[in-house]
């Protein structure tokens, strides 16, 4: 199967699924991210102290609504209309639908502390696009951080890159035909942030508490250029008159 055809098939299953999903997420259903994966990504994101978050792929908005209830601004955007309503029903944000190939070619223009990927990218090309949009969404000294299941822990053989099947396994009845997802190895995902013109910060391994394995892995990414310090405090000023 080509990567587009694959590619389309990741949006139908999120459509046919969202209903489920919604109540997985809501009912705490997933073990890992009750016990380890959410709170992770809340924590490491809070540890910037933003003041604006985009959440890429916000799905029913459980991570915008933590965030906005520290007093953060968050913009959700999702491609699933029923996922960005059942967000917009809970409030926490300013959700709205956006598709990643919008984002690739400029459609938001809004800016933000923090760009965060949480479980969201299971594409290939329309991964690399969506992250060469990034450096353009960052406010000066801005990051992203991209949350997924580690590679290593995924049973995922051959350990190379490509399409896989996809599987509901763990998120309760009520779902339908998984997405499939593009896997990729620890050394591709440096790469493909790499390419997009960021710099790894930072890997960080969430614990399962049970297992004492990887729960997933984060990456936290800045943009490459920086400048030098003069050209940074003016960029920082500039960013905080503006949001002032």
């Amino acid at each position: 199967m080509g990567d587009g055809a694959s590619e389309a098939l990741i949006l139908d299953a999120w459509h046919a699924n969202a209903q489920a999903w919604e109540a997985a997420v809501r009912e705490g259903r997933i073990e890992s991210r009750k016990l380890a994966t959410d709170q992770a990504i809340v924590e490491l994101v809070l540890s910037r102290v933003p003041r604006t978050v985009i959440d890429v792929g916000c799905g029913e908005g459980w991570l915008a609504r933590a965030l906005a209830a520290q007093g953060i601004e968050v913009l959700g955007v999702d491609a699933v209309p029923a996922l960005v309503e059942a967000a917009s029903a809970k409030g926490g944000g300013d959700f709205r639908v956006v598709s990643y190939e919008d984002m690739a070619a400029g459609a938001l223009k809004q800016r933000a502390d923090v760009v965060v990927c949480n479980f969201s990218l299971l594409g290939g090309a329309s991964v690399d696009a969506l992250l060469a949009a990034v450096p353009a969404l960052l406010e000066p000294d801005g990051v992203l951080a991209i949350q997924t299941l580690h590679p290593l822990m995924a049973g995922v053989e051959p350990y190379a890159d490509g399409w896989r099947d996809g599987s509901w396994a763990g998120c309760g009845d009520g779902f339908g035909q998984p997405a499939p997802w593009y896997f990729r190895t620890l050394g591709s995902w440096v790469t493909a942030i790499q390419k997009a013109g960021l710099t790894v910060l930072a890997i960080k391994e969430p614990i399962h508490p049970h297992t004492e394995r990887p729960a997933s892995v984060i990456f936290l990414a800045g943009a490459s250029y920086r400048g030098n310090g003069d050209e940074q405090a003016s960029r920082r000023s500039v960013s905080r008159h503006r949001t002032e």
